[in-house]
């Protein structure tokens, strides 16, 4: 039997018109660099602010972002370890919160990064996004962050997805729910370290990360972006790597976080 599909969400191309785009652009004309619009402003930490969207193209929802640092260049991968653990205990409290509202179905937490990765503005930021009549993870299933194991702690797992939502690879970061936020954020940075820095050669430039609560445990996806495959886009076929390379990969990858942690431990 044929599963239901889920409903599209609508884009609003009237509300798209006027929207920044320069993904590729430099700082002028950026709107985050130094955000002025205090009315939007849902609540600040520092340089880090929760605004709402001020182009919000799909329809029943309420679209939020979280402006991560005033340097336009930067990226978690280029924050220091402080940094990066405040932003991400400031965003996640902050989709907690929207979690906590009844007038979403369901609350989406996502960030793109680079060309290649769906987003429109380089500068860096994270979208929070309430859907109000829709399951945004009814497609979702546990067995898309399970597979090969890279590292097992009694806190804190990662694996490569043998049966991913797209493909080719995705990385699963997995701990328990509010204890370990600084864990979580430590090797988040990692993660995205090594598909910036190594992964494919260096050549990758572009990543989605994925945040999911299933069963108590706080779920980063880390997914490194190139072309859609049209296995995807036609036929909604994931791919993924022979078990082998998968673990080829999982091995380049602990390799990576080893090394890390010995030089944080120097």
């Amino acid at each position: 039997m044929k599963e239901k599909n889920q409903k599209p969400l609508i884009f609003s191309h009237v509300a798209a018109q006027g929207k920044p785009r320069h993904m590729k652009a430099e700082t002028n004309g950026c709107p985050f660099c130094d955000y002025e619009e205090k009315e939007n402003i849902l609540a600040e930490d520092g340089e880090l602010l929760w605004i709402k969207n001020k182009y919000p193209t799909l329809n029943n929802t309420s679209q939020t972002l979280i402006i991560e640092s005033k340097e336009h260049n930067s990226d978690i991968s280029t924050y220091t370890k402080e940094e990066n653990r405040r932003l991400i205990q400031f965003a996640l409290k902050c989709w907690k919160e929207m979690k906590q509202d009844p007038s979403y179905q369901s609350v989406l937490f996502y960030k793109n990064h680079g060309p290649l990765s769906g987003g429109s503005l380089k500068h860096p930021h994270m979208q929070i996004v309430g859907l109000e009549n829709v399951d945004g993870e009814s497609q979702i299933q546990l067995e898309n962050f399970e597979g090969i194991s890279v590292l097992e702690r009694d806190e804190l797992s990662i694996t490569l997805s043998k049966f991913p939502t797209m493909g080719f690879l995705e990385m699963n970061l997995i701990v328990e729910w509010e204890e370990n936020s600084e864990l979580f954020a430590d090797y988040l940075q990692q993660l995205v370290c090594f598909v910036l820095q190594d992964y494919f050669h260096g050549r990758c430039d572009s990543f989605n990360l994925f945040f999911f609560i299933i069963e108590g445990k706080l779920i980063a996806k880390v997914v490194p972006r190139f072309i859609d495959s049209p296995y995807f886009v036609g036929y909604r076929l994931s791919q993924t790597f022979t078990d082998e390379h998968l673990a080829t990969i999982g091995n380049e990858l602990k390799m990576f976080l080893t090394a890390d942690d010995n030089h944080e431990n120097q």
